[in-house]
């Protein structure tokens, strides 16, 4: 389920993530809105996420894996930026 937010959240602390797949990602506690920046410039947020999850994909050995299986398809999201174009 695609959802619309206004912006991405500043307030928000972004910490950067070692993944072959994740950059960046952010969360704001108050929302329980999730932030991930791509690899490939994409960024999204994702809403209703559990402070125990973010702090779990921070965690996890495999962020992408992670990211993919407790958190891509079971959340409302939406888009910010779209990936960047290939060459």
């Amino acid at each position: 389920m695609a959802l619309t937010f206004s912006k991405s959240l500043p307030m928000m602390d972004t910490v950067a993530v070692e993944s072959s797949s994740l950059t960046k990602v952010a969360y704001d506690a108050q929302q329980a809105i999730l932030q991930v920046e791509f690899c490939d410039g994409a960024a999204y947020q994702y809403a209703g996420v559990p402070f125990q999850t973010y702090q779990d994909l921070l965690r996890a050995d495999s962020k992408g894996a992670y990211f993919n299986h407790y958190i891509r398809t079971l959340f409302p999201h939406a888009i910010l930026r779209a990936a960047a174009p290939a060459d």
